[in-house]
């Protein structure tokens, strides 16, 4: 069983993002996007990432997005049924839903909600290296 916690910022929002994946205390991943970007992509980038590590095993991911969780196991198979449309307008996003929607449905990892900065260590330690992928530090 792998364990990864994940985390994406932006700032400003929209602005420079970066995105982070932490395993035993150390980040495993470490991205962003070029140009202006949002908390929304880089907390989804960052679960891709991390569902990307797990898939030849078992996982737990643990985030803060509840939106991102949301997506994966509640909207994103209505979406998928309905075509990728959904009543309201368009799907924001979509080409990160899709990626992630479909690596989710391949490594089937358990996707737990952590409230973001409540001092969960790894949870911060993840907002402070994405933070720092946002400034550009790579791996």
């Amino acid at each position: 069983m792998r364990i990864f916690h994940t985390d994406g910022s932006a700032s400003p929002n929209p602005g420079p993002g970066g995105y982070a994946v932490i395993e035993n205390g150390a980040p495993v991943a470490l991205g962003s996007e070029d140009g202006d970007t949002t908390n929304i992509r880089m907390e989804g980038r960052a679960l891709i990432a991390a569902m990307k590590l797990s898939r030849e095993f078992e996982s737990q991911i643990y985030t803060d997005s509840e939106f991102w969780i949301n997506v994966l196991t509640k909207w994103a198979p209505g979406w998928n049924a309905k075509g990728w449309k959904k009543k309201g307008g368009e799907i924001k996003n979509l080409d990160l839903v899709q990626e992630a929607y479909g690596l989710y449905l391949e490594v089937r990892p358990e996707l737990i909600w952590v409230r973001g900065h409540n001092g969960d260590e790894n949870n911060e330690l993840a907002d402070q290296w994405a933070n720092k992928a946002r400034e550009g530090e790579r791996l």
